[in-house]
């Protein structure tokens, strides 16, 4: 079986006995050494011996208020803070996924985004275990990777935006290709039936082009991404799938899967006129139904629930894969993770 995103270590956690994911020292020490989170050669001796010593010897062990305010640089000092913060949820909690959900169900907006969506991606990981289809795994970056949105040749392509601001500046560097011209995003591999199976070999460079229009494989692959991550996480059994538009004069439900798409939604829920530009921010639709109704709030039933994908104005996508979980409106408590 092909492993894919090496990188989130999730080789590096132990599981339990209903495969929820649980923090060990290597994950942690993994953690610290990522790039954002190594002290620069400026930085002052307490952070130093303070990384040093959870990266080298003791990743659990407390630390104090004190170790931090002794840190010279105020930017540091807040870093660390909320480090700290969110280790301690991660070693507070039972499993990963069940520090996802307290931190979506109460203090989402106080985590940095970086974090949010590291976690993100290695509790998917997990959920999508065994999955072998590039389409279902490509669209799932959305989760936790921003995209930018390119209209080419009447296809709607989304790369990574990391990635296509790298190749603007490699681009920006070489005369000829600059000369070139074109949209950046068409000189990178877009995902289809030729290259498909060398998804896993570079899965974690996120530099497979995904087109969300054609024949539909990539919205498909998105709709059973999201299914599976609301059954692992919240043990519900939902059916997804992409629709063109939504046939609905009164809506029961919809959830925003990006803060521009809950824009547009509460715009049309409350009955407002939507401007022509935000329209066509609109990005993808798609038409969730709960496989046991006995699951869903009375006030919505057997009606549909509507999901909406959008762009910002300036053609990122910045999905926010918590609004699946705290959006739903389904009334059987999840079970605790």
């Amino acid at each position: 079986m092909k492993d894919f995103w090496v990188a989130s270590g999730h080789h590096l956690l132990d599981r339990d006995e209903a495969g929820r994911l649980l923090v060990t020292d290597a994950f942690l020490k993994a953690y610290l050494a990522r790039p954002e989170l190594l002290p620069p050669e400026n930085a002052c001796e307490a952070e130093l011996r303070l990384h040093h010593e959870l990266l080298m010897h003791h990743p659990r062990r407390p630390v104090t208020g004190d170790e931090i305010a002794a840190m010279e640089d105020a930017d540091a000092r807040e870093n660390w803070t909320f480090m700290i913060a969110f280790r301690d949820l991660l070693l507070s909690a039972p499993s990963l996924e069940a520090a996802y959900l307290k931190l979506v169900r109460g203090s989402a907006e106080n985590t940095p985004p970086l974090f949010m969506n590291q976690l993100a991606q290695v509790v998917l990981r997990n959920a999508l275990d065994g999955e072998q289809d590039p389409y279902v795994l490509r669209a799932a970056e959305l989760f936790f990777r921003p995209q930018r949105v390119t209209f080419h040749e009447g296809t709607v392509l989304l790369a990574d935006a990391e990635a296509v601001e790298l190749h603007e500046q490699n681009r920006h560097a070489s005369p000829l290709l600059n000369m070139l011209g074109g949209p950046a995003v068409t000189e990178l591999d877009i995902l289809d039936e030729a290259n498909a199976a060398g998804y896993f070999a570079r899965s974690d460079a996120f530099d497979m082009v995904l087109n969300l229009g054609g024949d539909g494989l990539a919205r498909r692959g998105l709709a059973t991404a999201m299914a599976a991550w609301i059954r692992h996480l919240l043990a519900v059994e939902v059916e997804i799938e992409p629709v063109d538009r939504i046939e609905d004069e009164s809506w029961t439900w919809f959830v925003g899967l990006d803060a521009e798409a809950t824009r547009i939604g509460n715009t049309l829920w409350n009955g407002h006129e939507l401007e022509s530009e935000a329209a066509e921010r609109v990005i993808a639709l798609f038409r969730l139904a709960f496989s046991d109704t006995r699951e869903v709030i009375p006030e919505v039933g057997t009606r549909p629930v509507w999901l909406i994908l959008a762009m910002m104005p300036d053609r990122t996508i910045r999905m926010k894969p918590q609004n699946l979980i705290a959006g739903l409106p389904y009334r059987v408590a999840a079970p605790a993770s």
